[in-house]
């Protein structure tokens, strides 16, 4: 999905499935596109099958996931950021974005299933993905997680 209602809709009227990659924000702002999506493909007769898709990263605590996650991310996220005009990511906006309601899958693996859970209560898509290389991330350090 291109990220306007415009595409959503398209989307639906191809009868695909939908595909959010949520990078940034609140993920519930999101949910207006699913629905719109749900609603366009039900009207057209067609099945609706959501993936939402973020980065991550688990380890055994939230503070060992963030020492480890956030240069990478901050990396690859203040990258895009000089291509779309947005402002180098703060620690405080990488920490918010661990939280339940933010952006990335980063922290203890009950935390990780929380948050899973959470966005299913919003979503009630049919997919996960978690995206675990971003940024700089080593091998070694993906491997010991």
């Amino acid at each position: 999905m291109g990220g306007t209602p415009k595409s959503a809709i398209r989307t639906a009227h191809y009868n695909l499935p939908l595909a959010i990659a949520i990078i940034g924000g609140l993920p519930e702002r999101f949910k207006y596109f699913v629905d719109l999506y749900r609603y366009t493909a039900e009207k057209l007769g067609h099945q609706t099958r959501i993936s939402i898709n973020s980065h991550g990263f688990i380890a055994e605590t939230i503070k060992e996931a963030i020492e480890i996650s956030f240069p990478a991310i901050k990396f690859q996220m203040d990258k895009i950021g000089t291509e779309r005009g947005w402002s180098p990511m703060t620690k405080e906006q990488f920490e918010f974005s661990t939280t339940l309601r933010g952006t990335n899958f980063v922290g203890s693996p009950e935390q990780i299933i929380e948050k899973i859970l959470y966005q299913y209560e919003i979503f009630k898509h049919d997919r996960f993905l978690i995206q675990f290389t971003v940024g700089t991330l080593s091998q070694k350090k993906l491997s010991n997680q």
